[in-house]
């Protein structure tokens, strides 16, 4: 039995563009440090964190929301370098 790829998932899944940043307070044309995104998905939601950068809010109040957002994020910054990584390979 074959499995049914979806094609553009990601357009699907980033409903809101920008709305991490705007939510931490960073720039859209910024890069969110992958340190804070770390710290974000290690905290349960409702806990208050400290921003381990110096980027955006000092503060955070983690939600459920900001959680999954934060872990879509890194996702597709994993996804990114893994593409990275393919075109170098095709290069050489």
């Amino acid at each position: 039995m074959k499995r049914r790829v979806k094609k553009k998932w990601i357009k699907k899944a980033v409903r809101r563009p920008g709305a991490l940043s705007k939510q931490l307070n960073i720039p859209i044309l910024e890069n969110i440090p992958i340190t804070l995104l770390r710290e974000i998905v290690a905290a349960k939601a409702g806990q208050t964190i400290r921003n381990p950068t110096m980027k955006g809010k000092r503060v955070i109040r983690v939600t459920r929301l900001l959680e999954r957002m934060a872990i879509m994020a890194i996702n597709l910054k994993s996804i990114k370098r893994m593409e990275k990584k393919k075109s170098k390979r095709i290069k050489r």
